[in-house]
């Protein structure tokens, strides 16, 4: 009868018998790690709502300045808000047609 030939499978180790949660060391660092991200998370959400914040207060501002404009809009007569007095439209002068000319 031969002699069965070991290699390195048939090597018995200890690697695999440690149960890899039992470890308490490995444990405190997941924790830690979940701990970071959630901090993460949270500045996150922090800096998102207050830019929701500032969208939504400009929108408010838009909504107002239309309805303002449309008011002025309804009721001839009235001074639009925004404009200042004796700043009326003027037509633009006339312009020659005969090109860009240069005087020396």
């Amino acid at each position: 009868m031969a002699i069965p030939l070991k290699g390195l499978n048939n090597i018995r180790t200890l690697s695999g018998r440690v149960d890899q949660v039992s470890l308490p060391y490995r444990s405190y660092m997941q924790i830690t790690c979940l701990e970071m991200e959630k901090a993460r998370r949270d500045m996150e959400r922090k800096s998102a709502s207050g830019r929701i914040a500032v969208i939504d207060a400009r929108l408010d501002e838009i909504e107002k300045a239309k309805q303002e404009l449309l008011q002025a809009v309804a009721t001839p007569g009235q001074r639009m808000p925004g404009s200042l007095p004796g700043l009326d439209l003027k037509p633009a002068p006339r312009r020659s047609t005969g090109g860009f000319k240069i005087r020396y």
